[in-house]
């Protein structure tokens, strides 16, 4: 099969680098009612109830003995009236995007239990900023969420659903705009690998003071030049990675990184460039056509003599070849440099395997009619 430039036409198959934008927010359904001025049993049974609902588990400090201490109760003043503004002041919060200090009051499977006034919020763990998780790499989740109970977060009221009684929150976006003030397009950062997913990674990135305050994701397109079928043949988390910045989306509060763009884009390069140097004689394993003695890579003979019945092909030949010390794949794959041509010849470099081939393309034509010359070709060529 031939690549050349992500449709599929015909039995080629394009591989184009969309960057698609994604997001990673979990909205999670935790209802907590608090208690009323009564004491009642009753009350307290249906708080605990819903919370374990969600996630099997609810703790506050480090006593889990017994229901009493699962979460403390702070609201004994509270009724419907106190809880009604309350909800009222939460949905301000989320209209302003105004932060407020929230106490963690405890933790559960899924995230942090923080009050809001008569209210209890729930602030999902890939909502904490990812210093927390990078500060001590060593620890589990619910192992930092335990030394957080009792201390204050800055955080921002995401979602405020008084009728499900969702209040949802979030440290992340309480920090962006204090850190993204100082990012911009172009910077490149060392990151971490956060996590992966099938259309890419999420990557923590380190500033000056040395810890990780905002995450971006690097999309599956934009991890390599070569072809990335599973991100995770290529990245792990926590692995170290160096990143550039290529769009601040201060709206969505989302930063979208690439890793391949800190290489040179292979579409501008030469032979001499694409074939990896000899480590013990510091030259390109290259050989010249001095005639016609370079076999053509399987399938590529039958593209060139299409070629040829192209309107404005006058020269087609195979100029030189190499081989890499990589493979990329075994099928054979097509791309014309953006080198300009010398004496009015382009360059097509063919690649299967290990072997790649350098063709002068002596033609009329400029380099989109190169381009849309090869695609009828191709679509062609079984």
């Amino acid at each position: 099969m031939a690549v050349f430039g992500g449709a599929n036409l015909g039995s080629v198959s394009f591989s184009s680098h969309l960057l698609n934008q994604h997001s990673c927010f979990l909205s999670c359904p935790l209802k907590l009612l608090p208690s009323s001025s009564s004491s009642s049993s009753s009350n307290r049974t249906s708080l605990l109830c819903v919370v374990k609902s969600f996630s099997g588990s609810v703790t506050a400090g480090t006593d889990t003995s017994s229901d009493q201490s699962l979460l403390r109760d702070t609201s004994t003043d509270a009724g419907p009236p106190r809880m009604s503004t309350d909800w009222k002041l939460a949905k301000a919060y989320c209209k302003s995007g105004d932060t407020f200090e929230g106490e963690v009051e405890g933790f559960n499977g899924g995230g942090l239990l923080i009050r809001f006034h008569s209210l209890v919020g729930f602030l999902p763990y890939p909502q904490l900023t990812p210093s927390r998780s990078c500060k001590e790499p060593q620890k589990s989740i619910h192992e930092i969420a335990k030394t957080l109970v009792g201390s204050t977060l800055p955080v921002k009221v995401v979602q405020a659903d008084e009728e499900n009684k969702k209040l949802i929150l979030s440290e992340k976006l309480a920090l962006w705009p204090k850190y993204s003030q100082n990012v911009n397009v172009g910077d490149v950062f060392t990151g971490r690998v956060g996590s992966v997913e099938d259309y890419g990674a999420f990557i923590h990135l380190r500033f000056d003071d040395g810890l990780y305050h905002l995450t971006g994701l690097v999309h599956v397109s934009e991890v390599s030049w070569d072809y990335v079928q599973d991100v995770r043949d290529v990245l792990r988390d926590g692995d170290e990675v160096r990143v550039i910045v290529t769009n601040i989306d201060k709206e969505k509060s989302r930063i979208t990184l690439s890793i391949k763009q800190l290489e040179d884009d292979p579409l501008l390069e030469t032979l001499d460039k694409v074939i990896l140097k000899d480590s013990s004689s510091g030259s390109p394993s290259l050989s010249s056509n001095n005639g016609d003695t370079i076999e053509p890579l399987p399938g590529l003979e039958t593209i060139l003599e299409e070629l040829l019945q192209e309107e404005g092909y006058i020269a087609v030949k195979i100029n030189r070849q190499g081989f890499e010390k990589r493979v990329v794949s075994q099928d054979l794959q097509l791309w014309l440099s953006n080198t300009p041509p010398s004496e009015g010849k382009f360059v097509l470099l063919a690649r299967a395997g290990r072997q790649v081939q350098e063709i002068h393309l002596t033609t009329s034509l400029d380099q989109q009619g190169i381009k849309k010359a090869l695609q009828r070709v191709l679509e062609r060529v079984p």
